[in-house]
């Protein structure tokens, strides 16, 4: 009888993808995957440690796991702690949860056969939170077959930019980068197996630097435009980028490869160089201003999300307006905003002016505010256009089904679940804050008519 393995994940979608390796490394060892860990005989956490009092959140789940263990009386159940908390704060979670059975970071769960055959052999916690000299990329297993026609693909990992707010560079190591035909091979899988669209996930992505054949290291721009040509495949993302390493190369993929969606993720942080000197974030305000009108030069429809911190230690209100100034320059399609919240062992954490948490709430306030209007602008923009929308989940309604544009918004429709993993034109009628709603065109280019109400 096949063992049930729930894993939750938390955080970015490199943990997602994270989750999804584990689940294929455990397979050999009769593990199926459960949504969830009522019944599951081995539960992972795989955790992130970005945001505020992710521990804590952490050692709260904990809590529950054990309490359901007991009651169901199934002491063989394993509980595991995975990811960037476990990186970070591996022996103290043995000591304040030490019922838990494996913790282990995110550069060792290619190991995860050999932890379980440990901890059953001793009985006794694991803790695997070195960084092995090995990759784990070369000891995984071919990925599942997708049930779903996108995917996340890790290209690279780790950071060595060292912004004074962020965990990354100590949970996650040195910078990294998969082999170029490791990445092809495996894109290649998936687009056979039904995969259309791709994003390429790095905590730097575009600092990738990938080894090829021809004794070279390719830049994303370069792999990209390989990638294009893999049949099959239709749509290509990638995230998380940093503004400096946007190189010539990667500039050029945007206005010539066809199949690199026109939405491009370019965190800021902030308007203010006074702040962006104190983050090291290596760009100033207006090297970020002259970067987006090198990007929307070779690629005029292009988009943008960005990520920003308020309240970083010595904001002042012209630094925030600065921010402001900004926003209001480049129009964001999307975006996210947070109240800066200091991560232990970073240097802003030691930073002798903190901001208080009400101005830090009235500061995120104020930016969303706009941030919201222009992401509806956007939105509002899109009504009365046509955009191909890969449908790929039913909607919540009977007869919708739900996709994204190339602009990563969420469309609803009405439609046939047949439809699902297909591109299709759709007719935007209406715009929400978070969502489009429209209309199927048919192969003759008339609208379709189906029956019901669109929902978004």
């Amino acid at each position: 009888m096949a063992k049930k393995l729930y894993i939750k994940s938390y955080g970015c979608q490199m943990n997602v993808y994270d989750s999804e390796r584990m689940a294929d490394v455990l397979a050999p060892l009769g593990y199926a995957p459960t949504d969830q860990p009522d019944n599951a005989d081995m539960v992972i956490l795989n955790t992130c440690h970005i945001r505020e009092k992710a521990a804590e959140k952490v050692y709260s789940e904990l809590g529950r796991l054990k309490n359901l263990r007991a009651a169901r009386g199934n002491s063989e159940m394993i509980i595991a702690v995975a990811g960037c908390v476990a990186q970070a704060e591996g022996e103290e979670i043995l000591r304040r949860a030490p019922y838990v059975d494996m913790v282990f970071g995110p550069q060792t769960y290619h190991r995860l056969p050999e932890m379980v055959a440990q901890g059953h052999r001793s009985r006794g916690a694991v803790l695997d939170t070195e960084f092995p000299v090995e990759s784990k990329f070369d000891h995984l297993p071919a990925p599942a077959v997708p049930s779903e026609p996108t995917a996340f693909v890790t290209i690279q990992e780790g950071c060595d930019r060292f912004c004074t707010f962020c965990v990354v560079p100590y949970t996650r190591g040195a910078e990294f980068s998969r082999p170029v035909g490791q990445v092809v091979e495996e894109v290649r899988r998936l687009a056979g197996n039904g995969v259309r669209e791709i994003t390429l996930l790095g905590q730097n992505v575009n600092a990738y630097h990938g080894a090829a054949t021809d004794n070279e290291d390719w830049g994303l721009g370069k792999l990209v435009v390989e990638l294009a040509q893999i049949d099959g495949l239709e749509r290509i993302r990638y995230t998380t980028s940093y503004p400096a390493d946007m190189d010539d190369e990667l500039i050029t993929a945007h206005g010539q490869v066809a199949k690199l969606m026109p939405f491009l993720h370019l965190p800021v942080q902030s308007g203010s160089d006074r702040v962006l000197e104190a983050m090291n974030r290596r760009h100033t305000a207006d090297g970020y201003r002259r970067l987006v009108e090198r990007l929307r030069a070779v690629r005029p429809d292009l988009a943008l999300s960005s990520d920003f911190i308020v309240g970083f230690p010595g904001e002042t209100d012209a630094d925030f307006d600065a921010t402001l100034a900004l926003v209001g320059d480049i129009e964001f399609a999307q975006a996210y905003s947070f109240k800066y919240s200091p991560r232990p062992g970073t240097p802003a954490a030691a930073h002798g002016r903190q901001i208080s948490d009400s101005v830090k709430s009235e500061r995120l306030t104020a930016l969303q505010d706009l941030l919201n209007q222009q992401q509806m602008s956007f939105n509002e923009k899109c009504v009365g256009g046509t955009v191909p929308v890969l449908f790929d989940r039913p909607g919540r309604h009977p007869g919708q089904i739900v996709g994204r544009s190339p602009y990563m918004q969420a469309v609803h429709a009405d439609g046939p679940l047949s439809m699902l993993g297909e591109i299709t034109e759709v007719i935007i009628d209406s715009a929400h804050g978070n969502s489009l709603g429209g209309a199927i065109v048919d192969s003759s280019g008339d609208q379709e008519q189906l029956p019901g109400k669109v929902y978004a």
